[in-house]
């Protein structure tokens, strides 16, 4: 089979052997809301009432990013430690080679590009998003199944390129050349609305590129050429290795990495913490507007 490096339609998966493809299902949503609380486990019990055959499901909270390490100012959703990663990995079965395929229900915006990126830091790259997500393989009247898939599990021990992004707050302006762009929307860019951290605004210097501006009006990206030429306005005389991407969390912003990828321009890095972690610390500068 061809490896699929970004992008994957939904015909194209549904032609995989389920032998050759692992679907990985991370449907979460950040927003939902349960009795006064955050409902994260809304995007589990959804996959569980249906998904793509043969796909397990990952958790944002749970599986993509270690909550326990808030503290250390490293943001709302901290990188996993690469060995508790490698264990997730494991218990889904994953074999070096095997193609990964993960999807969402906001057209990768959120956690499917995040688990993409995770694999790209593991040297992993036969990894793509489902264009259009789940609701691409609903509009193509592809079959689904429901309840909970488990996959014989494999031993992998997998290890990150620390080059590919920055946790370090105190050295993230120190580099002219460097380019930060904001994945988050225009509004809490600007610092009008801040809905979850504790200030809005941005970091000094960043432009806004919104992850949403990625996708057509049909839920999936828009395609390579115009991507590659909207981000090259944005970047000007930048090369796309001197641009670190950010967000909220650092979860949204791989969904402008993934962008840059399949438009050609690869090579640009994630600051992990993003604005949660930046505004951890109040002695650090805010930029409205």
């Amino acid at each position: 089979m061809t490896r699929k490096t970004t992008l994957i339609e939904a015909g194209e998966l549904a032609a995989l052997s389920p032998q050759d493809v692992l679907i990985v299902d991370c449907r979460f949503e950040l927003m939902a809301r349960a009795n006064g609380k955050r409902d994260v486990a809304k995007g589990e019990r959804d996959y569980l009432q249906g998904h793509i055959p043969g796909a397990v499901y990952a958790s944002l909270d749970q599986d993509l990013s270690d909550l326990s390490r808030q503290a250390e100012g490293l943001g709302r959703h901290p990188l996993p430690l690469a060995s508790a990663f490698s264990a997730v990995v494991s218990s889904w079965g994953w074999r070096p080679g095997l193609q990964v395929v993960s999807y969402d229900a906001a057209g990768g915006s959120l956690a499917a590009a995040r688990l993409w990126w995770l694999l790209r830091l593991v040297g992993v790259q036969e990894a793509a998003v489902l264009d259009g997500g789940y609701a691409a393989w609903l509009a193509a009247g592809l079959p689904v199944e429901a309840g909970k898939v488990t996959r014989a599990p494999s031993k992998v021990e997998l290890h990150y390129d620390t080059s590919r992004y920055l946790t370090d707050h105190a050295h993230l302006l120190d580099a002219p050349e460097r380019l930060l762009l904001d994945a988050r929307a225009a509004p809490r860019y600007r610092g009008e609305v801040e809905p979850i951290d504790r200030v809005g605004g941005h970091v000094p210097g960043a432009l806004n590129r919104p992850f949403s501006e990625n996708l057509g009006a049909d839920g999936r990206f828009k395609s390579a050429d115009a991507l590659r030429q909207e981000f090259l306005d944005v970047l000007g005389p930048h090369a796309p290795r001197d641009v670190v991407h950010m967000c909220g969390s650092g979860v949204t912003a791989c969904h402008n990495l993934l962008a840059m990828e399949y438009a050609g321009l690869a090579g640009s890095r994630l600051y992990a913490p993003s604005w949660s972690g930046w505004v951890s610390d109040p002695s650090r500068p805010v930029a409205k507007g």
